[in-house]
């Protein structure tokens, strides 16, 4: 299966800046919505940057449910499960929501809300692993067994369709259409003072203002580095959005039944999720 190109650090650097970016203007902080696509599979196989903000809030949903049901296992036994760190949303920089990232910079996006009592409540009693011997430690792997196939059984309803889609964008890196929007981006860069040859290049050099930036400018460095990206990626995601879109038609007519599913049952199963353990199925919004 493609793996989508997550932010990182890229591992091929361009060489550093000549300058740095200047600051950009302050903004609100991300918001969060509940609203669903009109169609389920534009969650499941997003097509634009704006889509995948479905995307995210669908990982989340199920990394949220491999939570519960292991804590409300752990209740059950009377066990505390191990701190864990909070759940974060994940863009996906293959298909880049430029204006999200224009907007609140190249990581920061939506806090994702605490869940509710059923999904997190960990109080130990008397029962299986007092005193934290070799017992406790067997539950534990339990009550964490049973939270992954929570998660799994839920995944399962459209990992499969969701995987091959996103092997199907992997040729538009080829595309020569593609290619040649691509080389207008050192040049697009340079204007916003950032010297990199490729898009792997950008990252690196944002790596390591962000690494360097003091902390009380790291918020800036952050916008502005974000607002450069998002201008000079919008003449490559103006050939690679319209070319997803008919990808997606030719596909979702290949792909029809497990299409009509995904259509039929990912919604409802996400809401007896939603009601089984208090979670909420929300989606980060500029």
């Amino acid at each position: 299966m493609a793996v989508l190109a997550l932010f990182a650090a890229a591992c091929t650097a361009g060489p550093a800046p000549h300058a740095a970016p200047p600051a950009a203007a302050r903004t609100s902080a991300a918001r969060l919505s509940a609203a669903l696509p009109d169609d389920p599979v534009r969650m499941v196989l997003p097509a634009t940057g704006a889509e995948t903000r479905w995307t995210q809030g669908l990982d989340v949903f199920v990394r949220q449910e491999a939570r519960a049901a292991a804590a409300s296992c752990a209740r059950e036994h009377g066990i505390a499960l191990p701190a864990r760190a909070p759940v974060t949303f994940i863009r996906y920089y293959e298909l880049p929501d430029l204006d999200f990232v224009a907007r609140h910079g190249l990581s920061e996006s939506a806090a994702v809300p605490a869940a509710g009592p059923a999904a997190t409540g960990t109080g130990a009693r008397g029962g299986i692993g007092d005193g934290g011997g070799s017992g406790e430690s067997a539950a534990v792997r339990r009550c964490l067994a049973e939270g992954t196939g929570a998660a799994t059984a839920l995944r399962d309803t459209y990992a499969a369709l969701q995987g091959r889609w996103f092997d199907t964008l992997v040729p538009l890196r080829h595309d020569p259409a593609v290619l040649r929007a691509l080389r207008t981006l050192p040049g697009c860069l340079a204007g916003h003072g950032i010297r990199a040859r490729d898009e792997n290049g950008f990252f690196a050099v944002a790596d390591t203002q962000e690494q360097t930036a003091a902390p009380d400018r790291l918020p800036a460095v952050e916008r502005a580095l974000g607002s450069a990206y998002a201008d000079c990626m919008r003449p490559v995601e103006a050939v690679r959005e319209p070319a997803r879109l008919r990808l997606r038609a030719r596909f979702l007519t290949d792909h029809a039944a497990e299409a009509r599913t995904v259509r039929a049952t990912l919604v409802p199963s996400l809401h007896r999720a939603a009601r089984q353990h208090g979670l909420s199925l929300v989606f980060p919004a500029p």
